[in-house]
């Protein structure tokens, strides 16, 4: 988080409300289309956490620009799930249709600090974010409960990257296959090891293919979003975006989860 925002002339340890892109979800074309397409997932404040209390002031006003786009998915993840309770709308009940909640579980103490709380929570989509995986972790206590959808994992990357072993990527995954949950294994990390040795891989493209190539990404079970337009009216398949996906793509650890390439040419 620190290096990402360091690209940016900014400073990692402090919270700020971000001036263009706050209301991007919201933002439209020409021809009165919204920018953001109706199926599209949308990862907010990955290099923060949306429940910080410093964030606090802002929250109401993203609340409400997620419960005026019913037809986007919202990926949100945090590392206070104790907050997010009294951090809800008045009008939350069971939960939004269109909020996939995770939490980040890099180790098993952080797992069996946040999991348990996680599953409390009044959310219609749940999963778990393994990144940077720096230790092993085991869900299986957690997984017959039917309520994780989608788990993660990610190495660890930039200055003073911590090993990522595939051990404990085979151990989770694993345990998804074993109930159908879809695992995601995103990348190596700078630092991967396997068979005793460690891998120096500095580029994330590089870690992102070695990732596919493990062949350990695995499409369970399908998570179903019953998204509505802003009049309430379900959204049918047809009308969903179809994300597309470049010949990078096809190799890319990511895919089972990604939102499609935006043909930025970044790749």
């Amino acid at each position: 988080m620190f290096y990402l925002d360091s690209l940016h002339g900014k400073d990692g340890g402090e919270t700020y409300r971000t001036k263009s892109g706050f209301r991007y979800p919201l933002s439209k074309e020409r021809g009165g289309q919204y920018k953001v397409k109706s199926g599209e997932t949308i990862r907010v404040c990955m290099t923060s956490d949306f429940f910080l209390e410093e964030a606090d002031g802002w929250r109401d006003e993203a609340w409400e620009i997620i419960r005026q786009r019913p037809d986007v998915k919202f990926f949100l993840l945090t590392k206070r799930p104790h907050r997010v309770k009294d951090c809800l709308p008045k009008d939350w009940g069971n939960g939004w249709e269109n909020v996939m909640f995770n939490v980040t579980c890099e180790n098993q103490k952080r797992a069996d600090e946040r999991i348990p709380i996680m599953l409390e929570l009044p959310f219609k989509h749940k999963g778990i974010m393994c990144a940077p995986f720096i230790g092993a972790v085991s869900i299986a206590k957690y997984l017959p409960k039917g309520q994780i959808e989608q788990v993660l994992c990610d190495g660890e990357n930039y200055d003073g990257a911590r090993p990522c072993h595939y051990e404990w990527v085979k151990a989770l995954h694993d345990e998804c296959r074993a109930y159908n949950v879809t695992f995601v294994f995103c990348g190596t990390g700078r630092r991967f090891v396997k068979d005793g040795r460690t891998y120096n891989i500095e580029s994330s493209a590089v870690q992102s293919q070695q990732a596919f190539k493990s062949g350990l990404s695995f499409k369970g079970k399908a998570a179903r979003y019953e998204l509505t337009n802003e009049w309430g009216y379900p959204i049918t398949d047809e009308e969903l975006y179809k994300p597309y996906f470049g010949e990078k793509c096809e190799n890319c650890g990511m895919r089972i989860s990604c939102n499609g390439c935006s043909r930025c040419g970044k790749c």
